[in-house]
């Protein structure tokens, strides 16, 4: 049987997609950090030699803060480690889904298009792009099916609690009396998890080219709405404190058009926020009550 190889399997999304293909009864070849840096071609070279049908490409730094601070990591590992998974894709002729991220900064209209300008808004965003240019040249120069997907906001289970939603998750839980946020304004478009797993199995077993799809709601909400929702589920009153701290190059609103997965991929989302936030939180609650006996 052939196999599917994930780099990047023991992330926030790579754990979910791997143990999704395997409930299909797909044979995953999982590839993280204990296997090598991405960035050292040597590091996918051990895999060559096995029936590798798809290559599904998330290993990367995400974490957008770090990125101000250390963008040559940043270009090193999202770009050149980009580069090494196209080439042992290139060898062996297996077609790649490459997870970018949302890339087009400040726009005028809304929603934002696959054909919307691109105008990265951060260091760990301008990684992402670059990655993407090296993903269409190779599809374009070696004829290497490549397919980018864009997925806007993610939340979901496992997340770590330095993204806004497990953050206000984490406070609204705990015994202290406030929830403590940076900015109540900014705008997201929030996917959730499984969604997002499923827009990517989506494009297994598609023709080749080059294909690019933005995964999201179709929907922003407010930081403010996000508590009131999170709130709302748990059943908590706690104020709200806002340090109004706006971060560099803040984005006020996004919203992304996801006709082109839809028409192209069949695919839509199957999960409203408020069901997205009632498994976490019935997650959480159980992972708590496991730790405390």
């Amino acid at each position: 049987m052939s196999k599917i190889l994930v780099t990047g399997a023991s992330g926030f999304i790579g754990r979910a997609l791997a143990f999704r293909l395997k409930a299909q009864g797909r044979d995953v070849v999982p590839v993280d950090s204990a296997d090598g840096d991405i960035v050292n071609r040597e590091t996918l070279a051990k895999f060559a030699q096995q029936d590798i049908a798809h290559v599904f490409h998330l290993a990367g730094k995400t974490f957008v803060p770090d990125s101000w601070a250390d963008p040559q990591a940043f270009c090193q590992t999202n770009v050149l480690g980009t580069v090494n998974v196209l080439e042992f894709c290139r060898k062996s002729r297996i077609p790649m889904t490459y997870v970018s991220a949302y890339v087009y900064g400040h726009q005028d209209n809304l929603p934002i298009g696959e054909n919307s300008a691109i105008r990265p808004s951060n260091p760990y965003a301008l990684t992402k792009r670059l990655a993407e240019e090296v993903c269409e040249f190779y599809a374009s120069a070696y004829d290497l099916p490549v397919t980018t997907i864009r997925p806007f906001n993610v939340y979901g289970i496992g997340q770590a609690e330095n993204f806004l939603i497990p953050e206000i998750i984490s406070q609204t839980l705990d015994a202290r009396e406030k929830i403590v946020v940076k900015d109540l304004a900014p705008r997201r478009d929030y996917v959730y998890l499984e969604d997002l797993v499923t827009a990517l199995l989506a494009t297994l077993d598609k023709p080749g080219g080059y294909r690019v799809y933005n995964i999201g709601s179709g929907v922003s909400m407010s930081v403010q709405e996000v508590i009131d929702a999170i709130q709302n589920i748990a059943d908590t009153q706690k104020t709200v404190v806002c340090d109004n701290a706006i971060r560099t190059n803040e984005l006020m609103d996004v919203v992304a058009d996801i006709s082109k997965a839809g028409s192209e991929l069949g695919w839509h989302p199957g999960f409203s926020f408020h069901a997205g936030i009632e498994s976490i939180i019935r997650s959480e609650r159980e992972k708590r009550r496991y730790e405390q006996t």
